[in-house]
């Protein structure tokens, strides 16, 4: 794990990162063929077909319902996910405009918005639930000095350490960083004593806490952030928002039907995601649910994430701060004003 651990930091540095997510944002880019043969021999999209990619934590619960439960299907959309190897090519192959929308941590889209990717943020997906995670004997920040930290690059996952230790007048150059592939890589790194913290995602974090005794929570992103801060966000290509905003619509009036059913009955919801989304216990999932909950309104972090924009240029991973441009609300806003009773239901919604 170490050995693998420290090739992967090698290969992607920020620099490396850098470069990946601008060769994404390009009008042609070499895609490696084991990404290129996950996609359809055609790279245009059907009229009524949406292709796209997504993380695996619960803010990502309400497109895993949409798919699961066919929610875009009644308006005429079909939602096809490509499923990639690692978080890394969940961006680079949104960048590259292989698939026309992502559920993404609003830090991965910060890159490509950053590089020039015709990309806007839609929608919510998930709110909190990016919890910090650390071994016995750990209790503060200061703790944490020359310890090993596992994270994902350039993710939301590294700017609240990032944030939590700046807050505590420290910097990364106080931990042993050590990026990984997936959320279950990432966990299991930890529940095998190969690093001494991460920060991880629901329900991953949970397992982490239950799968190591002495596990301690040191920051679940409220004690920095305050509640209901934003984590994925849904965000599209300009080229599908222009020829095709009804079908962005679609899905996202089904991430708000997800989102509606999630709350009514979450029991019912994780039977349909634990095991094929989500690599956890039915007990853990069920304690992390309420962590990470669903918003697909999220109007109102357009300022936060604006804000954590001043960390990713801190990281290197980005050149100028984000703006109000990185944002187009306009469909979110068609979608609740047709969908009034839809929208009244749900219990987390931006006060917008």
């Amino acid at each position: 794990m170490c050995d693998r651990d420290g090739t992967f930091y090698q290969q992607f540095s920020r620099r490396n990162f850098l470069k990946t997510t601008a060769a994404g944002a390009a009008a042609t880019v070499a895609i490696p063929s084991y990404l290129a043969a996950l996609l359809s021999p055609t790279a245009a999209l059907a009229a009524t077909t949406v292709k796209a990619t997504h993380g695996s934590g619960f803010c990502n619960m309400g497109i895993f319902l949409a798919k699961e439960r066919e929610l875009t299907k009644a308006d005429g959309v079909d939602l096809e996910f490509v499923v990639t190897p690692s978080n890394t090519e969940i961006t680079t192959m949104f960048g590259a405009g292989l698939v026309d929308i992502s559920m993404i941590p609003y830090s991965n889209f910060m890159t490509l918005y950053d590089a020039g990717a015709p990309v806007r943020i839609v929608a919510g997906g998930g709110v909190q639930g990016c919890i910090i995670v650390a071994k016995e004997g750990i209790k503060s920040a200061a703790d944490l000095r020359g310890k090993t930290l596992g994270t994902f690059q350039a993710d939301t996952l590294e700017v609240l350490p990032y944030d939590y230790l700046k807050k505590a007048g420290m910097t990364f150059q106080d931990v042993d960083v050590r990026y990984l592939n997936t959320s279950p890589e990432l966990a299991q790194a930890f529940i095998a004593g190969a690093v001494d913290a991460i920060c991880h995602i629901e329900p991953y974090a949970t397992q982490c806490v239950q799968g190591r005794p002495g596990a301690t929570i040191l920051s679940d992103g409220t004690d920095l952030y305050g509640k209901g801060y934003s984590d994925c966000v849904l965000a599209a290509r300009i080229p599908l928002l222009e020829s095709n905003p009804a079908a962005v619509k679609a899905v996202i009036k089904a991430l708000m039907v997800a989102q509606s059913q999630a709350e009514s009955d979450k029991q019912a919801a994780l039977n349909d995601t634990v095991g094929s989304y989500y690599k956890t216990s039915m007990e853990a999932a069920m304690d992390a649910s309420a962590k990470q909950p669903i918003v697909v309104d999220q109007r109102d972090q357009t300022q936060f994430i604006i804000d954590r924009g001043v960390s990713m240029k801190e990281l290197g991973y980005i050149q100028k701060l984000p703006d109000a441009g990185a944002f187009d609300w306009s469909l979110l806003n068609q979608v609740i004003a047709e969908n009034g009773t839809l929208y009244s239901s749900l219990h987390l919604k931006s006060a917008a």
